[in-house]
């Protein structure tokens, strides 16, 4: 644990009830900044409770791939999940989207691969990105 926050590699996605409405909130954080102890009533999902070689891919890993974004893999983790926590909103926009991966780092892509992969699954998607990606409800 780095204790730095700084490359938003290490990003997971958490369930809480809000302190002041009580309903459930979705948000990610970095694990790194966060005391176990304050965990405490949180649904907290990380990159390996997505998917994997096992048990099959997630959407937005298998997405990711496809888009060539992966590169060395160091960032792919905290991309995810950042992804993941956003999309359980619902109704994800590319504005959005562009908006709320300040905090995590990637050296080697560049973020366009990045960012077009996720914009493809956004609702207001550009044509020539959603024609990439495969819609699961079409091919189903």
């Amino acid at each position: 644990m780095c204790e730095e926050g700084g490359c938003g590699s290490c990003v997971v996605s958490v369930r809480s009830k809000h302190p002041t409405t009580k309903q459930d909130t979705d948000y990610a954080v970095n694990s790194c900044l966060v005391l176990v102890f304050s965990c405490h009533g949180w649904n907290i999902t990380t990159i390996e409770g997505l998917g994997g070689r096992m048990d099959g891919y997630h959407l937005l890993q298998a997405t990711l791939s496809k888009f060539n974004g992966t590169q060395c893999g160091f960032c792919s983790p905290g991309m995810v999940m950042n992804m993941y926590s956003l999309m359980q909103e619902g109704n994800l926009t590319t504005k959005k989207l562009e908006e709320s991966f300040a905090g995590n780092t990637c050296r080697c892509t560049g973020y366009r691969p990045i960012l077009d992969a996720f914009k493809s699954l956004c609702a207001d998607a550009p044509q020539e990105l959603r024609n990439k990606c495969l819609d699961i409800e079409v091919s189903s």
